[in-house]
């Protein structure tokens, strides 16, 4: 059986959460997301963002998530600013411009957005003929693993409010960022530091589901509405309800996160040794290492993976996803066998 690289949602669930679903199972519950789960959920998110006035709402998947928040949050007119190379510019069939916004987006060197790169966006939109720039999106971690840190969150943050910018940040691998040796963030300061933000429990060990969780009073309002017009108020909504409610219990989230970071790190720094250089400098459960096109090939009859991107005529960048379920074993495999076919 060919071993799945490929993405952190090819497994399903953290036996922890399928034995809440399981004990739950026939124990009636109130629908659509008013059930006694759910609301344990939330205020365990709103505890440890030390957030008692935050909205956290449950929703099924990232895209639909940033697809309701977004058109939601902005007028007929008004814009968002992305990296180019951000999950709603790529991967999400258009689904921001269908709601009639306009994506202006920005050519980064590694996913992250700052302060230096919105800035000639506002320039550029300064009246009303054209689109006005009013939301501002990042994903954390990014599309290439990097994360932002303490720092550039704060100084992001006070561009947007100084510039009367909303900023959301896409958390789809939240747990990855917060985990990472390299963010010193916590759910505290992304809350302290956007106006929205979802935390991804899809990609770390939920069945399915994410957390929107609100700051911004101007953008609270009859949200469950928006939520229900989109089709995505849930009449089983316990079944989020529950999951986030083991997510967040004896810390096994950050736990699932970290391990999954600690698998991508033990594959970076055995490939490493073994010669590979990478496409960027990733702290998080994504790699982009460097291979040869001939060693790609036979590792791909093996293991499932993307090639990222082309190098040169003999080198491709090919990403390597862990997850919260990766054994040590699957990671042995994957060196030896990488050993194997470079000869290294």
């Amino acid at each position: 059986m060919i071993y799945s690289f490929k993405n952190d949602y090819s497994e399903g669930a953290h036996p922890d959460i399928l034995k809440a679903l399981t004990e739950t199972n026939l124990i009636q519950a109130e629908g659509y997301g008013l059930d006694c789960h759910t609301r344990s959920a939330a205020n365990a998110i709103r505890e440890l963002a030390e957030a008692p006035d935050a909205d956290v709402h449950l929703i099924s998947g990232g895209t639909q998530t940033n697809l309701i928040a977004i058109s939601s949050f902005l007028r007929p007119h008004e814009a968002c600013i992305a990296a180019t190379s951000g999950h709603i510019a790529v991967h999400e069939a258009g689904a921001i411009e269908a709601t009639g916004h306009k994506l202006l987006c920005v050519d980064t060197p590694d996913g992250k957005l700052t302060p230096d790169l919105i800035a000639p966006v506002l320039s550029q939109h300064h009246f009303e003929h054209m689109v006005k720039p009013k939301l501002v999106y990042i994903s954390n971690a990014t599309e290439l693993g990097t994360v932002y840190t303490l720092a550039e969150m704060k100084a992001l943050y006070t561009f947007c409010q100084a510039n009367h910018l909303l900023l959301y940040a896409d958390g789809a691998r939240l747990g990855a960022a917060i985990m990472s040796k390299a963010s010193g963030l916590s759910l505290k300061d992304m809350y302290r530091f956007t106006d929205a933000f979802f935390i991804g429990g899809t990609k770390n060990g939920a069945l399915l589901g994410e957390a929107l969780v609100i700051k911004n009073c101007d953008v609270k309002a009859e949200y469950r509405y928006l939520i229900k017009q989109r089709g995505a108020l849930l009449a089983k909504g316990w079944i989020l309800g529950i999951q986030f409610k083991t997510l967040f219990t004896d810390n096994l989230f950050f736990d699932l996160a970290a391990h999954a970071n600690g698998m991508a790190r033990r594959l970076a720094l055995e490939l490493e040794q073994a010669g590979c250089t990478f496409l960027i400098d990733s702290p998080t459960n994504q790699i982009f290492p460097v291979m040869e096109n001939r060693v790609i090939q036979v590792l791909s009859e093996q293991f499932s993976f993307y090639t990222w991107s082309t190098v040169d005529e003999n080198l491709s960048a090919v990403r390597l996803i862990t997850s919260w379920a990766t054994s040590e074993g699957a990671v042995r495999n994957f060196l030896d066998a990488y050993r194997k076919a470079s000869g290294k």
